[in-house]
Order: C-alpha cells, then sequence, then structure tokens
C-alpha cells in the first residue's frame, strides 16, 4: 500500500472545488489544523457540515478521511477515552470495509483504535493494541506518514508496558527504515523519542534532540506552529526540571491557563510542576490542587481511565504535601473507584492504597463547636482546603452525636460541599449532599446546592431525580432545577417553557425573568425578551431598604443593558434612549433612530459553516455597529449592515500596566444577535499587482465616495508573477469589492476600469465582469500572465 495521502487529499480537493463543492473542499483542508491545534470550536463547526456532504455526494474516502481527524482530535486533544470508544470501533469497521480499504486514511484509523485504548487503560489493553499495530506496519512501507504515526503508537504501548528501552529501539529502528526510504522524521517523532530518554531518566539527551529536531523541521521550510512551540517548551521543562535547575523550567513551563485550554498538555505539565513544587520552585495553592482535580473530572467524564488515576495520584500527592487531608482522602476514594473501570491494577493499586493511608495520617483537624464554626465567614483566611478539613471533622464529629441538632447537620454539610464543589469535587459533594437530603428533606438551601452542582457536574440523570422529587413538594423549584438544567445545554426553547410554568406559580420571581429573557434572546425573539426584561424593571424591589440577601431582585445594571439590546433590536428607539439615559448615556440626538458614529469595535459573527469570524465595525449606538470589512459568502454579511450585539465584553480589555501600544490596539470585542439592516452591497473579488500605497489609497477614496467598500484580504508575502522576468514576482493584492445596491455590475465594471486605467499592472475582475457583460478575454490574459 503505497498511496500518497497529502497528494490523494490534494487532488481531492481541486476536484470538489472544480465542481462547486467548495465548503467541502475547505473543509478537507481546514479540519486537521482544526484538529491537531486544539481549535475544538471550529472543528465542531465545521465537521457535521462536511460530513453530511460527503455522504450525500458518496464519497466514502472523504468520509473517512473527515472521521479520523475530528477523532485525533477528540483523542489527543481532549483526551476522550470510553466516551469516544463506540464510534472508533464503527469508524474501524467503515474504514475497512471494501469500498474503503484502499483509502490511504484508513490505516490511519487503525491508530485511532490504539490510542482511544490507551485512553480507557493502556497498560491493560497492551496485547491488543500490539497485535493491531503490528499486522498494521507490517504491510505498509516506511516512506507512507503513517508509517511515523504507527511507530510512534506502538512505542507509546511499549512504555505502558514498562518497556521504555524496547520503546526507545523500536523508534531508532523504525527511524533508520524511514529515513532509508527517504521519509523524512516528524517533529512529534522526536518527541516521542524525549519522552522514552526521560522514562529512561536520560534527561541531559533530551535538550540537544529538541533543538536538533526543531532546527532540521524550521530547515525544511515547515516551521513551527503554536503547538510545536508549546510542545517544546513543554518537554523542556520536563527535562529541565528532572536535571534540577528549576529556574530554567520554570521560565519555559507553559502557564496554567494555556493547560486548563488544552488538555494534551495537561499530564506533563501536572507531572512537571510537581518535581517543582517538591524544589520549592512551584507555588503548591490550593488553587493549584482545584485546577489538577478538575482535569481530573473531566478525565473521569470523558471515560480516560488510566490518565484520570495517573492524573489523582499527581494531584493526591500534592495535596498530601499541602496537609489537605480532605481533598487527599477524596481523591483517594475516587482512585478506588476508577480501578474498578482498569483491566490491569498492578503497581497502581498500590499507589491508590498508599495514597489513602497517607492521607489518614494527616492529622484531623480540630474544629471549634459546630455552630461556631457555622457562624465564621467563609473563607475567611484564604485556605479552602483548611476550611473543607474542619467542616468535614465537624461534620464528623456531629454524625456520631445522637443528640446533635439535624439542622445544624445540615448546615455543615451544605458548607461543606460548597467547598468540596469549588475545590473540583463535584461527585464527592454530589454524594454527600444527597444522603443528607435524603436525612433533612425539608432543607431550604440543599436541594438548590445539589441542583448547582449536579448541573456544574453535567449529572442529567442526577438532575431528573431530584427535580422529580422537588416536584412533589414545591413545583416551582422543580421548573427553576429544569430551566437551568435546560439552559447548561443551550436547550432554550425549554428553557422559556419552564420559566413560564415557574412564573405562573410565583409571579414575583426576578431569575427567572432573567433566565427568560437571555433564552428568548437566543432564540431570536427579542419581542420577547424586551418584554421579560420590562417586566424585572415592574416586579424589582427598590435598592433602598432591600437586604443585601435580596439585593439581587433589585434592577440590576445588566438588566438594562439587555433591555437595551432587545429594544434596539426591535427598533424600539424610545425604549433604548430611555433605558440608556438611566445608564447615563448621552445620545447625539433627542428623537429618531439611534444612528451615531462611536467607537471601533469588533463583532464576533458567525461563519455559514458555523465557524466564528472576528469583524471590524463601527458603534453606532448602544448595541448596535455598521460592518466594515466587504465580506465573501461564507459569512451572512457584508459592509455596511448594522447589526445588534450582546452587551457583555467577550474579552477583557489589557490591565492597566500592559504596554500603551497593547492598550491602544485593543477594541471591545462583541458577540453579534442579529443583523438589523442589511446594506445590500454584493462583493465581487479583485486580484493582480500592487499598485503603490499611494495609489491604493486614492483608489479606495474614489470607491468610498462613490458609495462603494473595498477591503484588501492579501498581506505583505501575496506575490504575483511578473510577466516581464523569468521567475520573477511582484507584490499582489487581493481583495474584495463591495457594490452598492444603487448600482449595477456594469456601471461598477466601467468605475473599476476607468480608475486603473493609467496603473502600469492591470488588475483582474473576471466575475464581475462576466456579471456585467463586458469583454472577459482583457481578465483571463491577465490572470495567465501575472499567474493569478
Amino acid at each position: 500500500m503505497s498511496t500518497d495521502i497529502w497528494a490523494w487529499v490534494h487532488d481531492t480537493h481541486r476536484q470538489l472545488a472544480e465542481q462547486g463543492h467548495h465548503r467541502l473542499a475547505d473543509a478537507i483542508y481546514e479540519l486537521p489544523g482544526h484538529a491537531n491545534e486544539g481549535r475544538n470550536d471550529q472543528l465542531d463547526a465545521v465537521f457535521p457540515e462536511a460530513l453530511a456532504a460527503a455522504r450525500a455526494l458518496e464519497l466514502p474516502w472523504v468520509e473517512v478521511y473527515l472521521r479520523h481527524w475530528r477523532m485525533q482530535n477528540l483523542l489527543n486533544k481532549r483526551h476522550q477515552g470510553e466516551q469516544a470508544l463506540p464510534e472508533v470501533v464503527d469508524l474501524l469497521e467503515f474504514a475497512h470495509r471494501e469500498q474503503t480499504a484502499s483509502c490511504p486514511q484508513s490505516v490511519c484509523v487503525v491508530q485511532d483504535f490504539a490510542i482511544c485504548h490507551a485512553r480507557v487503560d493502556g497498560p491493560g489493553y497492551v496485547p491488543e493494541r500490539l497485535a493491531v499495530l503490528e499486522e498494521t506496519l507490517e504491510r505498509i512501507e516506511p516512506a507512507r506518514a503513517c508509517f511515523d504515526c504507527l511507530s510512534r503508537e506502538y512505542s507509546d504501548t511499549l512504555e505502558d508496558d514498562g518497556r521504555p528501552a524496547d520503546a526507545l529501539a523500536h523508534l531508532d529502528t523504525a527511524a533508520a527504515r524511514m529515513q532509508a526510504a527517504g521519509q523524512r522524521l516528524s517533529l512529534h517523532f522526536h518527541h516521542a523519542r524525549a519522552g522514552s530518554l526521560n522514562l529512561l531518566g536520560r534527561h541531559e539527551e533530551i535538550l540537544p534532540l529538541l533543538d536538533a529536531a526543531e532546527k532540521a523541521e524550521q530547515a525544511r521550510g515547515g516551521g513551527l506552529d503554536d503547538s510545536d512551540r508549546r510542545w517544546g517548551a513543554l518537554l523542556r521543562a520536563r527535562a529541565l526540571a528532572r536535571l534540577g535547575r528549576s529556574d530554567e523550567a520554570l521560565a519555559l513551563l507553559p502557564p496554567l491557563a494555556e493547560a486548563e485550554q488544552y488538555a494534551d498538555l495537561r499530564p506533563i505539565w501536572a507531572a512537571t510542576v510537581e518535581i517543582l513544587a517538591g524544589a520549592g520552585a512551584h507555588e503548591n495553592t490550593a488553587g493549584l490542587g482545584a485546577a489538577l482535580t478538575g482535569w481530573v473530572g473531566y478525565l473521569d467524564s470523558t471515560g480516560s481511565h488510566r490518565p484520570c488515576v495517573d492524573l489523582l495520584l499527581t494531584a493526591g500527592r500534592l495535596a498530601l504535601a499541602r496537609g489537605a487531608r480532605t481533598v487527599a482522602l477524596t481523591l483517594a476514594a475516587t482512585g478506588g473507584r476508577k480501578l474498578t473501570q482498569l483491566r490491569r491494577t498492578d503497581g497502581v493499586a498500590e499507589q491508590v492504597a498508599a495514597l489513602r493511608a497517607a492521607a489518614e495520617a494527616l492529622p484531623v483537624a480540630e474544629p471549634p463547636a459546630a455552630a461556631d464554626l457555622l457562624a465564621l465567614p467563609a473563607g475567611r483566611d484564604g485556605d479552602p482546603e483548611a476550611d473543607a478539613d474542619l467542616l468535614a471533622a465537624a461534620h464528623a464529629r456531629h454524625q456520631g452525636d445522637p443528640a446533635a441538632d439535624p439542622a445544624v447537620g445540615s448546615d455543615l454539610v451544605v458548607r461543606l460541599a460548597a467547598l468540596l464543589g469549588g475545590l473540583g469535587h463535584t461527585r464527592a459533594a454530589t454524594d454527600l449532599l444527597w444522603q443528607r437530603l435524603d436525612e433533612d428533606p425539608g432543607h431550604e438551601q440543599l436541594p438548590g446546592l445539589l441542583a448547582s452542582v449536579l448541573i456544574d457536574a453535567g449529572d442529567a440523570e442526577g438532575v431528573r431525580r431530584l427535580s422529580e422529587r422537588q416536584h412533589a413538594a414545591n413545583p416551582s423549584d422543580a421548573y427553576w432545577t429544569r430551566a437551568r438544567w435546560a439552559a447548561a445545554e443551550s436547550r432554550w426553547a425549554e428553557v422559556g417553557e419552564h420559566c413560564a410554568a415557574l412564573l405562573a406559580l410565583d409571579p414575583d420571581r426576578i431569575n427567572p425573568r432573567r433566565l427568560a429573557a437571555g433564552a428568548a434572546t437566543e432564540l431570536g425573539d427579542h419581542v420577547r425578551a424586551q418584554r421579560l426584561y420590562e417586566e424585572i424593571l415592574e416586579h424589582a424591589l427598590p435598592v433602598e431598604g432591600t437586604a443585601p440577601e435580596e439585593l439581587y431582585r433589585t434592577v440590576q445594571p445588566q438588566d438594562l443593558w439587555h433591555l437595551v439590546t432587545a429594544a434596539s433590536a426591535n427598533r424600539d428607539w424610545p425604549a433604548v434612549r430611555a433605558t440608556g439615559a438611566r445608564l447615563g448615556i448621552e445620545f447625539d440626538e433627542p428623537a429618531g433612530p439611534v444612528d451615531e458614529e462611536w467607537q471601533t469595535v469588533t463583532i464576533r459573527a458567525t461563519r455559514a459553516n458555523g465557524a466564528g469570524v472576528d469583524l471590524p465595525a463601527v458603534r453606532t449606538g448602544p448595541a448596535t455597529a455598521r460592518i466594515v470589512p466587504v465580506l465573501g459568502d461564507d459569512v451572512p454579511l457584508n459592509h455596511g449592515d448594522v447589526v445588534v450585539f450582546a452587551p457583555a465584553l467577550l474579552e477583557p480589555p489589557p490591565a492597566a500596566d500592559a504596554p500603551e501600544q497593547v492598550r491602544e490596539r485593543w477594541r471591545p470585542v462583541f458577540r453579534q444577535l442579529t443583523l438589523l439592516d442589511p446594506a445590500g452591497y454584493t462583493t465581487y473579488w479583485i486580484d493582480g499587482a500592487w499598485p503603490g500605497d499611494r495609489k491604493w489609497a486614492a483608489f479606495g477614496k474614489d470607491l468610498a465616495e462613490a458609495g462603494y467598500g473595498v477591503w484588501a484580504y492579501s498581506g505583505d508575502e501575496y506575490a504575483v508573477t511578473d510577466p516581464k522576468k523569468e521567475d520573477g514576482t511582484l507584490p499582489g493584492i487581493y481583495a474584495a469589492l463591495g457594490v452598492p445596491p444603487t448600482a449595477g455590475s456594469a456601471e461598477a465594471d466601467a468605475l473599476l476600469a476607468r480608475l486603473t486605467k493609467r496603473w502600469k499592472h492591470p488588475l483582474a475582475w473576471l466575475d464581475l465582469a462576466t456579471a456585467a457583460g463586458a469583454d472577459i478575454a482583457p481578465h483571463e490574459e491577465t490572470v495567465r500572465r501575472y499567474g493569478l
């Protein structure tokens, strides 16, 4: 089998584009980048449409390709395990049917199968992984790119079997075979070799290995992408930490925020931080513990059982070092549960038992009387783990006292569960709350807190069970739980239904109106949203005389901003102006539509395929903006369109001490809600040689004065062929022309011809000339001569 996967990709892309299937053609190029770079939202937006198109066109090879790259993302970037297993098995079967077996990407599905089983239990599935990888490696040539991938996967399997020396030897043998066949080694291959060297304790060899590998990658013109740089920094940080060079390691270690964003970094990041914390070079805080515990919970939810146990052991050792008894015991309990989901527990079972024993040996906190403890403010000393130890000890003492007040016991559970949930231990918190709810079903706070924890944990069955229980005693509470759960899952119509049922029973409630109004906004029902926000103003309590715990029932600034937004979408300008006045907004005109010129902002819109796109715009009112660039048909907006945006900033402004250039370049980013006034521009494309700054500026000015729009998409790197020099190039320009609805294509064609007739190099606007019925021969000649 020797089909070149990337040659097939290029040919398939070209054929699809020629046949007019541009969205699918683009997806074929975009999906691997989204998958490898961890652009999960973009992948999720592009994949369903692309897969549906491939199936509709009966292209099974393309289906294998698309599903494989999605699986690479699910397994490597999101660390899914048992959650992805049914899809992996189905994909493997599909990829080896008669009509797909010859697809070059079918071989890669074997890697998906092996990785998924490694996520579930790498050591437990060593025999199956080795067998399927050996069979596949025997039937493909070393010159194929997938030989690199499968060789790395084979090495990983040997490492999971406790054989790092064999893993390194396998990589060296595979490298020799690939190089002899003329195949270059990928940067990922060298990363795998660094992993084997780490397990063998040969840390001093890792730094020169990574340096040489990255230089070779750049020398080939491949360059390093963001993922390559993150991994290079992380692998160096781990090696330096092992070598005792803590300051250098700390300087290279990616920040916690990057590990939060990219799940594939987390295992090595956590292991490196444990080394640095042990050396006193990295803080070992409750915040760090909460982050690691959150990752443990994520792996637990995706069925990535073995990585979950490995990470909880790291988190547990760090908790022991902090003296966090309750947290360490909770992690040990999670480890005990996870062991039952592994096929092979030798070695790891002993580590979980050691964690439990060490946690039990930590001193038990000595809390004051329960009533006194509850009277203390939460988080008073900034150490939630110490508070958890006090509350856990008080709870245990209370349970052992038959004369203790049950209400106090429930209050202790509420405080302890809230702390555990905040520290990432949602399962432990829910177990504690369920048990106490059975013992004290009438407690006011227990059901609400339990609902919050269940929703945060994504526990659908728990939410169903709780809401059914609530409905028998207080239907309003049941509707509220169901509405919040539906909102968490973006089931906006259901949110509105549950909130309406609640308000019918309890019409003075405020938060259900806020939630229902937000749901109506998501559904595009801005009339209903405005009515609900106006009802909030009617039912809200006055600020003066309202108790602090009831202040949420007063009018909040965000209520007014949301009302302005809904009113803008409904063109209710008197309401916009009246509500804006309450917010302190001053308008240029006292009445009429709000259409002013404020600041430059960024509108985050949605492409036709569901992916996001940021667009420069001029803010025309409190919640409206006019789009500036001329756009293609992949974005359902265009130059001059006025949109309504949500008032919440999507990105925070730079800190006050940020560099002045950063603060000056920053623009507020808002999410588009709806198109208010389409300007009606039609887009055509201009291509050719760059005329120079002065001529291009004059060209743009003349077009603007005529009511047209123009937007350059090419950058400094864009070049076209110089027809007068062999192998010569000229700076190029690729731009979009926005033709206003008041002008026809023939008029636009004539205008461009007039404005560019004295330019040294002609531009081509083939589509516009065709639409205008003009002579297209000069444009075709320009395309040919300038290699456009």
